[in-house]
């Protein structure tokens, strides 16, 4: 569907390392940095598209996070979403709201927000259940009893 997503930044330092660690928690591989330019841009696996990219932006004029646009990346599973939430945290972003489930999208919509260090909202979420709960033997208190009569 898309070719490539490009956000705008101030500091290119800052946020290629704000990048570079979020996506090493999302298996995310880093095709090229270009510090001249500056930009750097990651791929998905095994295509060489879409690409995801930062950099200064082109007209030369200062980046402005925009209101209303949101980066989302999907992750393998709901362990993925807290690490990524911790790792952007970690690394100089501002949290938009922790991880948790948002049934008011769908029953298995698990998803993180928060602002990159140039201030532009990013999303990390998962859209499967979660494995282990989908997979627990009730206990005794929740196994259902049934009785014939």
């Amino acid at each position: 569907m898309y070719s490539h997503i490009f956000v705008g930044v101030t500091d290119f330092d800052r946020a290629l390392a704000f990048y570079r660690a979020l996506m090493s928690v999302l298996e995310i591989q880093e095709r090229f940095c270009d510090d001249t330019r500056p930009w750097a841009g990651w791929q998905s696996h095994p295509e060489p598209r879409p690409l995801f990219l930062i950099g200064k932006p082109y007209d030369g004029q200062a980046h402005a996070a925009g209101n209303g646009q949101m980066v989302a990346f999907l992750a393998k599973d709901r362990d993925t979403v807290d690490r990524a939430y911790g790792s952007a945290l970690a690394h100089g972003g501002t949290s938009e709201g922790a991880p948790g489930l948002r049934p008011e999208y769908h029953a298995n919509y698990y998803g993180a927000y928060f602002r990159d260090t140039e201030g532009n909202k990013i999303c990390v979420a998962c859209h499967s259940c979660n494995v282990a709960e989908a997979t627990a033997v009730p206990t005794p208190a929740r196994r259902a009893v049934h009785v014939r009569r």
